[in-house]
């Protein structure tokens, strides 16, 4: 099926904080041309990892075969389960480069930190540098996927518990992350002279 069933996207998408059990990243994405003042969607779906394959991965696999028209501008949009892992952003970020013409919006649902906590938010700051938009999603983005890529059978999009609470938490965590260092510094020092 295109669209993915209510309970999957229900249990993958929620923005924990401590989603404990949830291995696998799933990504919708819509893929749209630029054409001056319009747009006109190509392509939409979802992906999820497969075995031994990330699905980000998968994904630029998927659009580098599509052979795109280097004169003509394209914007992807993703929403993702989680964040990429560093290497994943270190591909993506690599392929922005590689295609000008083409611009990324990420917006997940939770960060991904791996053991070493200090590579992913590294490599969100190098993918954001290469061009890529990465936010949380809020339920403005929970209600649009459960309307596009949800088998929601004309049932109304209802958030859970917590939801605002924890993009708003998420989005902090990730404004930190993308702050250029030097910002971060400044804030160091205006803490060190307040005494805090």
């Amino acid at each position: 099926s295109l669209l993915m069933k209510r309970k999957l996207f229900l249990y993958n998408f929620k923005n924990l904080r401590f989603a404990k059990g949830r291995r696998e990243t799933y990504l919708c994405y819509v893929v749209k041309r630029r054409d001056s003042a319009t747009s006109c969607s190509l392509d939409f779906g979802y992906l999820r990892n497969q075995m031994g394959c990330h699905v980000e991965v998968l994904f630029l696999r998927y659009i580098a075969a599509w052979d795109l028209d280097p004169g003509r501008c394209y914007r992807i949009t993703w929403f993702t389960s989680w964040s990429p892992c560093y290497d994943c952003a270190q591909h993506v970020a690599n392929f922005l480069r590689s295609y000008p013409n083409l611009t990324l919006r990420i917006f997940t649902a939770r960060l991904y930190f791996c053991e070493d906590r200090k590579a992913e938010p590294e490599g969100l700051r190098r993918l954001h540098k290469a061009g890529a938009q990465i936010a949380i999603m809020t339920f403005k983005d929970f209600f649009y996927c459960w309307n596009t890529f949800v088998e929601n059978r004309e049932q109304t999009f209802k958030g859970w518990e917590g939801l605002h609470e924890n993009s708003v938490h998420l989005s902090r965590k990730l404004r930190r992350i993308l702050l250029p260092l030097y910002e971060v510094d400044d804030l160091r020092d205006a803490f060190k002279t307040l005494g805090l």
